[in-house]
C-alpha cells in the first residue's frame, strides 16, 4: 500500500476521532450544536444518541489506524473494509440526514479506497 494511500487513511481516521469528539464530549455545548445545526432542546434530548455515535466512529478510527500500521499482508483487506464502512454510512447519513455527510466523510474515504486500490 502506498505511502499516500496510508496518508488518506490517516486522515479519515483522524476526521472520525474528530467525529467521535463532537458527539460524545462537545454535543451539548456551543459548538457541536453549531456543528450539527441543533437547538438546545434537541441536543439535550439526542444527547446519548450522539455519544452511541461517537463510539462507533472511535471504532472506525480505530480500524483505520489498524491499516495504516498492520502488516502488509492486511493491511488491504482491513483499508477495504473499514474505508468501505465509512462509504456506506457517509452515502446512508446523506441520504437520511444532510447531503453535506456525503462530502465530509464519504468522499475523503472513496480517495482512501482509491488510493489503496491503485496499481503501485
Amino acid at each position: 500500500m502506498s505511502l499516500l494511500a496510508r496518508g488518506l487513511l490517516a486522515l479519515v481516521a483522524a476526521l472520525h476521532l474528530y467525529f467521535l469528539i463532537l458527539e460524545m464530549f462537545l454535543w451539548r455545548r456551543p459548538i457541536g450544536r453549531r456543528v450539527f445545526r441543533l437547538t438546545e432542546a434537541q441536543a439535550e434530548s439526542t444527547a446519548t444518541l450522539a455519544a452511541n455515535q461517537g463510539l462507533y466512529n472511535g471504532f472506525l478510527a480505530a480500524g483505520l489506524l489498524w491499516a495504516v500500521w498492520a502488516p502488509p499482508q492486511l493491511r488491504v483487506p482491513l483499508a477495504t473494509f473499514f474505508a468501505g464502512c465509512v462509504v456506506v454510512a457517509g452515502v446512508f447519513g446523506a441520504a437520511t440526514v444532510s447531503r453535506r455527510i456525503l462530502i465530509v466523510q464519504a468522499l475523503p474515504a472513496a480517495l482512501a479506497l482509491a488510493a489503496v486500490w491503485a496499481p503501485q
